[in-house]
């Protein structure tokens, strides 16, 4: 049945999915509600979107996003309240965020009217996808890219602006993480001037042979560090990445090589509150493999909307293995709560995260 909002073409499946579907056993990011969004941009401007039953994409083997990577997404989530009221957590910063990633890669930025409106829509469609209780939530996932078939090494005259939904649950049924990582000394993930900033799909692609051989030496993810010198630590894995030396919580700062995460200026935001010592500066290979000699070392973890906060177990460094000590009473569970209750709609928005989808 196809039904018209103000903006948006309806086209809604005729039967739902959604029983076929185990939500005790949801393997992240393989499951998806019945509905996406799709909105093409031709004739230099983007034209009306739809919602329609989700499903296979048609396009020219041509299409520059194949050839040439224009392409950026965005992570977020939605959450169901107990009253059964949807809560998203800081959607502005994921819009604001996906148009600097697409402006960096020549991308014609998607409008916030249509941007709200189409993932609000979307979500009301789908809400019975959305479960409630501890961990469950709906990962979002907004992407764009070049849809213009043709081989010039030029930018797209067309693209392809979607939102897709996958219920997921928590990272951590079992309270903890055995993650171990490794220090990158030869592999960057970025560089000045470059896009490691943006959430551009390429910059994953470049990360996963660098990531296969730190797992082959029984590693889970790389702690990447500058390209110019290798000597300060700036992501972990796909996440900003959070160290704890003495009581005091450190972190790099944002540059052209490191993503601005939402979940980490959250932390920042949430320490300072809890009036934890938080130092955002840069933080050297040498300072951290002397903090875990000398005790110091207490905590580290990785910061990104799929698993909110991961904690680190260990590293490994110019060939020597650390451990971390296991603490009863982290800042990474602390901040996680201060997180995650927020974001369930469980605790108080001091800081005015929470956006209510209108229904």
């Amino acid at each position: 049945m196809n039904t018209n909002t103000q903006n948006i073409i309806l086209e809604k499946i005729a039967k739902s999915k959604i029983n076929q579907v185990d939500f005790d056993n949801l393997a992240f990011g393989s499951v998806f509600t019945d509905h996406m969004f799709e909105c093409d941009f031709r004739d230099g401007e983007w034209q009306t979107p739809t919602i329609k039953p989700y499903g296979p994409i048609s396009l020219d083997p041509t299409a520059k996003v194949f050839h040439y990577g224009q392409a950026v997404f965005e992570g977020m989530k939605a959450y169901k309240a107990d009253d059964d009221t949807i809560w998203m957590f800081r959607p502005d910063e994921n819009q604001k965020r996906i148009n600097i990633s697409a402006a960096r890669l020549q991308i014609p930025e998607f409008p916030k009217e249509l941007f709200y409106e189409g993932l609000e829509t979307l979500l009301k469609i789908d809400r019975e996808w959305i479960k409630k209780g501890e961990g469950n939530s709906i990962y979002i996932r907004p992407f764009v890219f070049a849809s213009e078939p043709g081989m010039a090494a030029s930018p797209a005259t067309e693209y392809k602006f979607m939102f897709l939904l996958a219920p997921v649950q928590s990272y951590f049924k079992g309270g903890g993480s055995d993650v171990k990582v490794l220090f990158a000394d030869k592999f960057s993930r970025s560089a000045n001037g470059g896009v490691g900033f943006a959430k551009a799909a390429g910059n994953y692609a470049g990360q996963f042979y660098p990531t296969a051989l730190a797992q082959k030496q029984g590693y889970q993810q790389v702690v990447w560090t500058d390209a110019s010198t290798h000597e300060y630590l700036e992501e972990a894995g796909v996440m900003n990445v959070f160290f704890r030396v003495g009581d005091t919580l450190l972190t790099a700062p944002t540059s052209d090589r490191i993503l601005d995460g939402i979940t980490r200026k959250s932390i920042i935001q949430i320490a300072e509150d809890e009036g934890i010592n938080i130092e955002v500066r840069n933080v050297s290979v040498t300072e951290i493999e002397e903090a875990a000699q000398n005790g110091t070392l207490l905590e580290m973890f990785g910061a990104g909307t799929a698993a909110v906060i991961n904690p680190i177990a260990g590293f490994g460094s110019k060939g020597k293995d650390y451990d971390l000590p296991k603490l009863e009473k982290s800042y990474a569970m602390l901040l996680r709560k201060r997180i995650t209750d927020i974001q369930n709609n469980k605790a108080e928005d001091k800081f005015g995260w929470r956006y209510l989808v209108r229904e």
